[in-house]
């Protein structure tokens, strides 16, 4: 299998070559995936290689094995994350120099490795003055106990509720760093909706995550007028998540030759970002030229999760390809901003990012004077005249607040959060029927949701996510359709109450105001 070298070197960490009592040591840690070391075959130091009888090799505080040995023994499990600490018995001095360490070895499902990194020999950190960690076993009750104390003799102040939680810390690995505990956030239900999917059809009670007063029983009273109008259609039109790197290049015909090459090496630039990944799929690469850079959008399937670091790891190891194959590179960024991970953007609205869903519904006139108390042609109008005021302010949604019950399931749901920013987008359109009722429709162009991986498999956000039967594969467009859903409960609401004057009587009822 192969791996290309910028990728390769990604294995050993930066800063990590220090002095011991005994020698030096250095660390890797696997950023590719699960992986067994078969055999190690040599470590060099400034070009020599080093003695086998000088090398050991640690992966936990309570295991360290000799270069023979592990060899004999067959190799050792190298899995996903996994750092394993290279000792080196050499009298080297600590020095702001740089020295060459080389490593050869072969390992399943890669085969033989061999890469060379620089690094400089540094003195081995204080830990009194900086926050504990473990290199080997960070999510132990030891070293959690331990930051515990730090925290608490830093600030001056005690641990109480943030120190209480059932998730198993030791199943955090890759979600959090100097885990201390948990943030515990108010959980309320608001349904049931009545959904008409191609993927969530039923009714569904939805969990929301918030501190915000009005709000689930907002979301619950659009939820009910939705129902008596035979609830939401809702449909998933695309699904796409990015990494944009950008090529630099002496002048634009450089750029803009190199994207030619690209165009005619898809297959193999393919290839070489889903070898990374079982679920990866590589269904296109978008190219703007500008001056002379030339900006690449790599365009993925990545399954039921968000997939943002599925596709960064995809697109480095194509990338990597890319620049053992093409000369004229000068230089080279894997994220260029263009992707715009994590920020709203005109192109995610116009090209999609995560799932571009619709939800929509025809609300009856004697429905919204039964429940909300308006007319169905009071709400278009302020519709249209919110509309002037999106355009004037420049703002990235034309309706009224689904970032809210975006963000309160994002919390309960175990989502990144901050992906909010993306998913805040939204157009909202309203008509008014021959009939006197009002349609209502919320195309969310960018929302980035997982129903595996990430945070999702966590203690309560997992559970959240099987209450409405959404956690796991191939679940995830029926959650991006309940959450457009959801959101178009809430719009509908809010419109309602602004329309009657009555968003400021709830807050006085319902919310802190009172």
């Amino acid at each position: 299998m192969f791996v290309p070298s910028i990728l390769l070197k990604q294995l050993y960490t930066h800063g990590s070559l220090t002095k011991t009592d005994n020698g030096v040591s250095f660390a890797l840690k696997n950023r590719l995936k699960d992986a067994t070391l078969k055999e190690l075959k040599w470590i060099s130091f400034d070009g020599e290689k080093v003695p086998s009888h000088k090398i050991s090799i640690q992966s936990s505080n309570d295991s360290d094995i000799s270069f023979k040995a592990l060899n004999d023994a067959g190799g050792m499990p190298f899995s996903l994350r996994q750092v394993i600490t290279v000792h080196l018995e050499l009298n080297e001095e600590v020095s702001p120099e740089k020295r060459k360490i080389g490593i050869c070895f072969s390992a399943s499902p890669f085969g033989k490795l061999k890469f060379e990194v620089e690094d400089n020999v540094t003195s081995p950190t204080n830990r009194k003055l900086h926050i504990p960690r473990d290199d080997h076993d960070d999510y132990g009750d030891k070293i959690i106990k331990q930051r515990q104390s730090y925290f608490e003799s830093f600030t001056g102040a005690k641990i109480n509720h943030v120190g209480k939680y059932s998730v198993d810390p030791d199943k955090l690995k890759g979600n959090i760093e100097h885990f201390i505990g948990v943030a515990q956030v108010p959980i309320g239900i608001a349904g049931p909706l009545t959904i008409d999917g191609e993927h969530a059809n039923g009714d569904f009670v939805v969990p929301m995550a918030t501190t915000e007063g009005t709000l689930v029983a907002s979301y619950n009273r659009g939820m009910k007028l939705l129902n008596m109008s035979g609830g939401v259609k809702a449909t998933v039109v695309d699904d796409a998540m990015q990494r944009a790197p950008v090529f630099i290049f002496s002048d634009a015909r450089g750029a803009r030759d190199f994207v030619t090459w690209v165009n005619q090496n898809i297959s193999k630039i393919r290839e070489e970002a889903e070898a990374t990944s079982s679920i990866a799929k590589l269904t296109y690469i978008d190219h703007f030229l500008s001056n002379k850079f030339a900006f690449l959008r790599f365009n993925y399937l990545t399954g039921d999760a968000a997939g943002q670091n599925m596709v960064g790891r995809a697109t480095f190891a194509a990338c990597g390809w890319i620049l053992d194959n093409y000369e004229g590179v000068e230089n080279f960024y894997l994220e260029s901003n263009f992707a715009t991970d994590k920020k709203a953007s005109q192109i995610n609205i116009m090209r999609t990012r995560g799932k571009r869903v619709t939800a929509e519904a025809t609300i009856k006139r004697e429905h919204l004077l039964q429940i909300m108390r308006v007319e169905p042609k009071q709400i278009d109008y302020h519709g249209r005249v919110a509309g002037v005021g999106s355009f004037l302010s420049g703002v990235n949604n034309t309706g009224l607040h689904s970032p809210n019950g975006i963000t309160a399931m994002f919390i309960a749901t175990g989502q990144d959060v901050a992906n909010v920013a993306e998913s805040s987008a939204a157009i909202m359109y309203s008509e008014l029927t021959d009939e006197g009722d009002l349609y209502v429709s919320i195309t969310i162009p960018s929302l980035i949701v997982a129903t595996y991986g990430g945070g999702t498999g966590m203690g309560t956000q997992r559970e959240c996510l099987e209450l409405i039967d959404c956690y796991g594969k191939n679940k995830v467009y029926k959650f991006a359709e309940i959450v457009a859903s959801v959101a178009l409960a809430g719009e509908i609401s809010l419109a309602s109450a602004i329309s009657s004057s009555d968003w400021v009587s709830s807050h006085e009822q319902y919310g802190r105001n009172r």
